[in-house]
């Protein structure tokens, strides 16, 4: 990492700074707090922001999780987080993605039927939202018009905010080099 990572305790153990710890502790048991957080930690109220935000992303979200998790690898590949990517394709997997539709994100081959992998139209419209949201900023009106007309307002939203929830997460990881993934190869989940 480009800056050492934070103690593992604070610094300045004052009740608050204590109570910020156990709260990003509770919402990775029963792993102990990842190298993600002992970036984070060197300002714990940004830290314990960051927990509340990503934590409610993950699991407070109607949209479908197979399909967040899928955008979530797709803003990794587009943005080169390895770490990210290694964290989330195992998750996306287990979620219900489809072994082949996540190697076709990988190596961005997904859009249309390739070498025998078929792409839902939902898996479509996600993928080509993440690479908007992520490349564009701005997304297609006609892409949200179909988006809107098959998922809920909240679940738009829900989708938005995970999609631009994951870049930052890129962001910093790749800034900072958290886990010193960078450069390395992004792979496949071994097959269990």
């Amino acid at each position: 990492m480009r800056i050492p990572y934070a103690p593992s305790g604070p610094a300045e153990p004052t009740p608050e700074n204590l109570a910020i710890y156990d709260r990003i502790r509770e919402r990775r048991n029963p792993r102990p707090l990842i190298p993600l957080d002992l970036a984070l930690l060197h300002n714990p109220n940004i830290a314990d922001g960051y927990n509340t935000l990503m934590g409610a992303i993950r699991t407070h979200s109607s949209f479908p999780f197979a399909l967040a998790e899928l955008a979530i690898c797709y803003v990794a590949v587009l943005n080169s987080a390895v770490y990210e990517w290694t964290a989330h394709a195992p998750i996306a997997l287990k979620a219900g993605a489809k072994r082949a539709v996540l190697e076709a994100v990988l190596n961005r081959t997904w859009r249309g039927t390739t070498d025998h992998v078929a792409v839902s139209v939902d898996e479509e419209m996600v993928l080509e939202f993440t690479e908007q949201s992520t490349k564009n900023i701005r997304v297609e009106e006609e892409l949200m018009e179909r988006l809107k007309a098959r998922w809920t307002d909240r679940q738009v939203m829900e989708l938005t905010m995970t999609v631009g929830g994951y870049n930052m997460v890129s962001r910093f990881l790749v800034a900072l080099d958290v886990t010193e993934s960078n450069g390395k190869t992004m792979e496949m989940p071994v097959e269990q």
